[in-house]
């Protein structure tokens, strides 16, 4: 599906076919209409980086692309993500202003100045790019772009797909969404149904309807980005007050970093519909900065101990939306300045920070590592006391919340009150396709369909009731007893992995404040759903002990391989651990190695008040024998589980061969359905991981291959011998291939579902990853399933086409990792250089001596290449081992069916309970055969009228 997408952008698309084609409005038009891509930010940032990978191998010359969109939709951090891995010049139109009145406005972009430096690239001349300066207003100067250096031009800006410039762009991209449309259904959430929704999108964005959204349609690639706020990647904030002046903000200055001043006026705005009541989480953030506007919704923040928690929640807007907003009856309850004074030395930024209206100055400390940021006070003795009040609560502290002028105006539509909800029976949390639910949503264009009906409040209020009801007689009430029968209400609906998170966070706060320590979480779902990630983000918020269930395995259990058998956990230690902790009392934790399939140990865990938070994470971690000693029960689907089933039904489309997802999932994930699901719907939060982490630009791993040899001791010279260390592991990858699957007569990764044999567990990867220059970019990790998943595949058709096998020795420190591959038959070891920052690899490579050595062939493509020629089919693998691959596999399918076989008695199924499945089965049969029944003799009888009809008239 992939391919072909890619193929119709560069190939259906861009200036060369316009100067192929007669400028007629028919073609023109039937450009537009062959390519209604609507995909997410994940997706559109693959496909854009694939898009620009082959049309550079197409063409000759400069590749331009052009990104645009409204403000805060999402363009800017799309064109900077694909410039991180293709190392691309990015061309922001808002250099290209003439004036300093809104960035949005139309007239006052010098597009004479824009389209001459682009036509100068395409000629092979360096141009000079104007330089603007928000803060001064005015352009200060220009920045010479070499040609030489600009393969690939994006083009970054509101208008950057105008009638002007499309003509000179090879692929145009339109990105909505983001804060554009969290803005929309905020307001119409606070004003209710009294206006129409073009009404209020010619309020807030007065230029959209008329000058951006025409342009946006003649987009090739159309990216819809729900992503608003997260805190996956947060904000960890320590505040105190300081007596310093900002003059004396060097004696805190980092090894002589200069400090950087800025000044802000932050306000902040009241809906019409709002009460005296100060209720800040409904109130729109905005900040001003020179001529910018920053606009931000509700007080998105979390508040843990003595650390302030932010997402990056920012997101630029236009004068005009402040205006827009003002005008339908939002009105600034409080302003500020704010003058700060900041330095950082990369890790961690220290602010003076001046308040007018508080007349104080605080002190603050930022980074993105709680630990770091705790160890940066210690280090330079700064104790406190420490303050998590936003300057907006002090502000109100001290000043009160203003009156409203004029009475609220009166709402269309019913209120719904917070206390009392409507707790609806659980419900399946599987992951289905976005369908149109609405009827009134079908008329609605793309690029203006607000992503929620009703805008979710920023903080949800959790609520508590008694697991015992007291009874009548009682006058004495124990207040203890009564926090122990305190259980959380289940959220009724389910939500996204951001949201999911949040909330995760916020509930964990109401039990502390409510049940005291300590609280106990579990978090639940499918192989590859993101228990895992989730529970570790979470972690990183909160500061507590995250214990996986795998660490109680039984060694007789998984030799067998059954990771996914409830039967594999050691129910009883599990239970004593839980019993200890819920009791305060120190206990010890199983550590489960599973390269030897055995217990190699214990540690020590204790609760206590910087520790009063456990979270046990696992595919049974909400199973009933689990969750009853549980405070918070969480349940997570998606991620890997939900792209695996997508995958193998496009392969089946492929050859022929129509299976609808529920069929899929019942042959691959065999155990899902009926013994993990059904624990799932009880949860108190349930999750949707839409997250693509094979796609997303946010789990790049960046990676340098070699088969240039290094010696040990160069390794470990470029290594932290303070946090160096090192394994070795043995693995197998086996890639899976459906018969029939369309290819070019050789064996293709980008075919194949590969599947690693590691340390008795298996990880998949279904997507190509994706290579530049010398770097393969993938995902961070590998994805973990269970065996009887991978014999499900070979059930459904899957052919193993090729293997591999190799030893691997590791080296990391934290920031890089290299590994050293031995691969079966293959003379000359190669070399990994791994990452997450791009330039520490490439400094890495560089010093091992590997330049003009690297290769991005996958070890697939090698062992191919090795092959004689007249066996590099289909089948990837010398006639030899033939006998090997059919060993794993039947190794593979007698283990997954053995243990889904052994697993069934155990849960009782009765006869009668067969009986009555297979009842049911054959009626859905007979349903369906009698609509296609129905359909035939009503299309045949109509037919039938019809002839007869036309023979009387011709009668």
């Amino acid at each position: 599906m992939d391919d072909e997408v890619v193929q119709r952008v560069f190939q259906e698309g861009g200036r060369d076919y316009f100067q192929q084609l007669a400028p007629s409005s028919s073609s023109y038009s039937s450009i537009l209409q062959s390519l209604p891509l609507h995909v997410s930010f994940d997706h559109g940032y693959y496909l854009l980086v694939k898009a620009v990978q082959e049309l550079r191998e197409k063409k000759e010359g400069l590749v331009t692309v052009g990104i645009g969109g409204p403000s805060g939709s999402g363009k800017t951090s799309l064109a900077e993500k694909v410039a991180s891995v293709l190392g691309c010049t990015v061309i922001s139109m808002e250099n290209y202003h003439d004036g300093v009145d809104d960035g949005n406005d139309l007239d006052l972009i010098d597009f004479s100045t824009l389209i001459q430096n682009l036509e100068d690239l395409m000629k092979g001349k360096d141009m000079l790019m104007p330089v603007f300066d928000f803060q001064e207003k005015r352009r200060i100067g220009s920045k010479t772009v070499k040609s030489s250096s600009c393969g690939v031009v994006i083009i970054d800006g509101t208008y950057a797909l105008h009638s002007k410039l499309r003509s000179l762009l090879d692929i145009r991209v339109a990105v909505v969404g983001g804060v554009h449309f969290s803005l929309l259904s905020k307001v119409r959430y606070d004003i209710g149904d009294s206006c129409s929704l073009d009404y209020l999108i010619d309020s807030i964005f007065p230029l959209f309807r008329k000058h951006i959204e025409p342009d946006l349609h003649h987009a090739q690639i159309r990216i819809n980005n729900s992503f608003v706020s997260s805190f996956r990647e947060p904000i960890y904030k320590l505040k105190c007050k300081s007596e310093q002046s900002p003059a004396g903000h060097s004696a805190y200055s980092f090894h002589g970093n200069e400090a950087q001043s800025e000044n802000f006026i932050e306000m902040y705005l009241r809906p019409p519909s709002a009460s005296e009541e100060a209720r800040i989480n409904d109130w729109i953030k905005v900040r001003q900065s020179g001529i910018r506007y920053y606009l931000s919704l509700g007080d998105q923040r979390i508040v843990d101990k003595n650390y302030i928690i932010r997402p990056k929640a920012e997101f630029e807007v236009g004068r005009m939306t402040l205006g827009g907003l003002l005008a339908l009856g939002y009105t600034v309850v409080v302003s500020y300045k704010r003058a700060s004074s900041s330095v950082s030395n990369g890790n961690v930024s220290i602010s003076l920070e001046m308040i007018d209206t508080l007349g104080e100055t605080f002190m603050v400390l930022r980074g993105t590592d709680r630990k770091v940021v705790g160890a940066e006070a210690s280090r330079m003795g700064i104790s406190g006391p420490w303050i998590t009040k936003s300057y907006l609560e002090m502000i109100l502290e001290t000043q009160g919340v203003p009156r409203l002028n004029t009475p609220p105006p009166l709402s269309n539509t019913p209120s719904v009150g917070g206390q009392e909800r409507v707790i609806g029976a659980p419900k399946p949390i599987r992951v289905t396709p976005n369908l149109v639910k609405r009827l009134e949503d079908l008329s609605l264009p793309w690029t203006r369909s607000p992503t929620k009906s009703q805008m979710e409040p920023v903080l949800a209020t959790w609520q508590f009731i008694s697991s015992d009801h007291p009874h009548a007689d009682s006058s004495v009430i124990d207040s203890s007893a009564f926090r122990d029968n305190l259980q959380l209400v289940p959220m009724p609906d389910s939500c996204d992995l951001d949201r999911g998170l949040l909330l995760s966070v916020q509930a964990i706060q109401a039990l502390l404040e409510n049940k005291g320590l300590p609280v106990i979480v579990g978090i639940g779902g499918p192989s590859g759903s993101g228990k895992t990630s989730l529970a570790h983000k979470m972690a990183n918020i909160v500061g507590c002990e995250v214990i996986s269930l795998e660490s109680y395995y039984k060694s007789d259990q998984v030799k067998d391989f059954k990771y996914d058998d409830f039967s594999s956990l050691d129910l009883s230690l599990l239970s004593k651990n839980i019993h200890d902790i819920r009791n305060c009392r120190r206990t010890k934790v199983p550590l489960f190695d599973l390269e030897t399939c055995t217990r190699s140990g214990f540690k020590e865990l204790q609760v206590s008040e910087d520790c009063g938070v456990v979270i046990f994470e696992g595919v049974y971690a909400l199973h009933p024998d689990i969750r009853k000693s549980l405070d918070l029960w969480i349940a997570v689907v998606g991620g890997v589980h939900s792209h695996l089933i997508s995958r193998v039904q496009r392969d089946k489309n492929r050859v022929g061969c129509f299976m609808s997802q529920n069929e899929i999932m019942m042959t691959v994930f065999p155990m899902f359905q009926q013994y993990i699901e059904p624990h799932l719907v009880h949860a108190h939060l349930k999750i949707r991981n839409d997250f693509d982490p094979v796609l997303s630009p946010e789990s790049s791993l960046f990676i340098l291959k070699s088969n240039k040899q290094v010696a040990y001791k160069d390794i470990l010279g470029i290594l932290d011998p303070a946090k160096f260390c090192s394994s070795a592991q043995n693995f197998t990858d086996i890639y899976l291939r459906l018969p029939g699957t369309p290819s070019n007569g050789q064996l293709a990764e980008s075919e194949c579902i590969r599947v690693r044999m590691c340390e008795g567990r298996f990880a998949l990867l279904i997507r190509e990853p994706i290579r530049e220059g010398n770097f393969i970019i993938q995902p961070k990790v590998d994805f973990d399933i269970s065996i009887s998943t991978v014999a499900g595949l070979l059930n459904l058709g899957y052919q193993a086409v090729a293997y591999i096998e190799a030893s691997a020795l590791i080296y990391q420190d934290g920031k890089i990792l290299i590994e050293v591959d031995h691969l079966q038959d293959v003379p000359n070891p190669y070399i990994q250089i791994k990452g997450t920052n791009k330039d520490v690899v490439a400094a890495a490579g560089s010093s091992l001596s590997l330049d003009g050595s690297y290769t991005t062939k996958s070890y697939l493509q090698i062992i191919l290449e090795s092959l004689p020629a007249f066996e590099r089919s289909s089948i990837g693998i010398h006639s030899h081992q033939a006998t090997r691959l059919q060993q794993l596999v039947d190794f593979i399918q007698s283990q997954g069916s053995s243990s889904i076989a052994e697993s069934s008695p155990r849960r009782g199924v009765s006869p009668m309970e067969v009986v009555i499945e297979d009842l049911q089965l054959r009626i859905r049969r007979l349903e369906r055969w009698h609509t296609i029944n129905t359909v035939l003799w009503t299309f045949l009888m109509s037919a039938l009228v019809g002839y007869s009809l036309y023979q009387r008239k011709r009668q």
